[in-house]
């Protein structure tokens, strides 16, 4: 399979000039230039656009991404992370339809709407009952009002960060915990923990009063499923567990 420039644009949604200038930087190299200067893109070419625009959505810029491509030499295990956020993104999604569906049938037909189902996919509520069983009450009334004081852009950038954050994670699986990217990582993780109104971790006096919380995150990205998809697999957890748990000693 192979298709042209501008074939490619047209099925991207990325303008022949942003093709250009992939080029240009070394990101996107076409699989041939015809003895015209046309540029053709086969298949390998493809999927690696696939890749740039899903990491771009991410919200990495085009070095992250280009460092991002050249770590992670297997497409398919690259793809299959980004498949479990989509999917997680497409739940979420569905949440919110039917939602608005139910807002909407109530409306039309004079019927009370339920208040408790109005927002149903718009936040964190989902998580609300594991969050209080796990740090209390107070912790997820703190986190949940942070979260609704932010406008939909500022949630959106968070959770592109967020994500951004995970897939370093992956890619940096198989490495050396104790080595400068795995430190740097948990430095990064801890600093993005601090962040989260309701946490152990923000606002504590020292670095120490988050150390538990830190570490008891770490071991549950281990043993929870969920998160271990998040970071690319049991193999990926481990990684973080045992980066944060140096982390931890190092410096909390």
């Amino acid at each position: 399979m192979e298709a042209s420039i501008q074939e490619t644009a047209r099925l991207s949604g990325v303008t022949s000039r942003t093709l250009r200038h992939y080029d240009a930087i070394g990101l996107l190299p076409p699989s041939r230039v015809g003895d015209n200067g046309y540029r053709w893109y086969d298949e390998d070419a493809l999927v690696r656009l696939q890749r740039i625009l899903l990491l771009r959505d991410l919200g990495l810029g085009l070095t992250a991404i280009r460092d991002a491509l050249a770590a992670e030499d297997d497409d398919v295990a690259a793809l299959r992370r980004h498949l479990d956020w989509l999917r997680s993104e497409q739940r979420r999604l569905a949440r919110q339809v039917a939602a608005v569906e139910r807002t909407i049938e109530s409306r039309t037909e004079g019927r009370t709407i339920m208040t408790e189902q109005m927002f149903d996919g718009f936040d964190h509520t989902q998580h609300r009952d594991e969050v209080v069983e796990r740090w209390g009450a107070q912790a997820y009334d703190t986190s949940d009002a942070w979260w609704r004081s932010m406008s939909r852009d500022e949630q959106r950038d968070w959770k592109q960060q967020t994500a951004a954050l995970a897939e370093e994670w992956a890619r940096a699986s198989g490495g050396d915990p104790a080595g400068p990217v795995g430190q740097d990582l948990a430095r990064r993780h801890v600093a993005w923990l601090t962040t989260i109104p309701g946490t152990p971790a923000h606002g504590a006096s020292s670095p120490t009063d988050a150390k538990d919380y830190v570490l008891g995150l770490a071991d549950l990205y281990v043993a929870d499923d969920r998160f271990a998809r998040t970071y690319g697999g049991s193999q990926g957890a481990a990684f973080v567990r045992d980066a944060l748990h140096l982390y931890a000693a190092r410096h909390l």
